[in-house]
């Protein structure tokens, strides 16, 4: 454990939201129905990471679709998530009150990820959360992907705060690796992925199911 952190920085899907099943399965369409893919749903799951043209890069090769193709199945699949997902958009349990005892603890929070401003919007303004994020890093703004500790390093210079004095918070072996890179400690919320998954980082402080966990209080003092 680290003294007193000056700075958490979360990412968004998965760690904030319980979404990734929802992403999962508009990826599965797109990437096989609509684009002819022909991959399982297992290994679907294993690209979806980074932004949405490195992974339409990785699945189908470099230079294979064309720009004009990126940006439109990038854009539809934004969409389609969207729709799909906006019935069911909530914070993961106890991020609320975990926000708010953060704020009047005066550490600043920023999010950090490979989303999209598009969708970066969609979540932070349909719940209401905006005024709770000092800055927020998205995949415009950044020009490498997790596990490059980029998103993780701008967040913390935007905040003012050295890379030893912020937490990161993520669901994904890769966001644990690219805090990792920044010299982060990292706790996990185990929505998408089991510990035995993150064995090899050794940043890992602990590992929660959501934020009513007891252990984060100790976060704050």
């Amino acid at each position: 454990m680290i003294s007193k952190p000056k700075a958490f920085l979360f990412d968004l899907n998965g760690t904030m939201i319980n979404d990734m099943g929802f992403h999962l399965e508009v990826w599965n369409k797109i990437l096989n129905e609509d684009l002819n893919a022909g991959l399982v749903i297992d290994q679907v799951k294993q690209q979806m990471y980074g932004k949405n043209h490195e992974l339409l890069d990785r699945v189908f090769g470099k230079g294979v679709l064309s720009e004009e193709d990126i940006e439109f199945y990038s854009q539809r699949k934004e969409e389609l998530y969207q729709e799909l997902y906006a019935p069911h958009l909530a914070l993961i349990p106890g991020l609320g009150t975990f926000f708010e005892t953060a704020s009047k603890s005066n550490i600043s929070m920023t999010i950090g990820s490979a989303a999209n401003r598009f969708n970066i919007n969609f979540v932070v303004d349909n719940l209401n959360i905006r005024s709770f994020f000092q800055a927020i890093v998205s995949a415009e703004d950044v020009l490498e992907s997790k596990p490059n500790p980029e998103v993780f390093l701008k967040a913390a210079n935007l905040l003012g705060f050295d890379p030893e004095l912020c937490i990161v918070f993520e669901d994904v072996p890769k966001g644990a690796e690219a805090a990792l890179n920044a010299g982060m400690k990292v706790v996990i919320v185990t929505t998408t992925h089991s510990p035995e998954e993150f064995a090899q980082y050794s940043n890992v402080l602990f590992f929660i199911k959501d934020y009513n966990d007891p252990r984060l209080t100790k976060l704050f003092s």
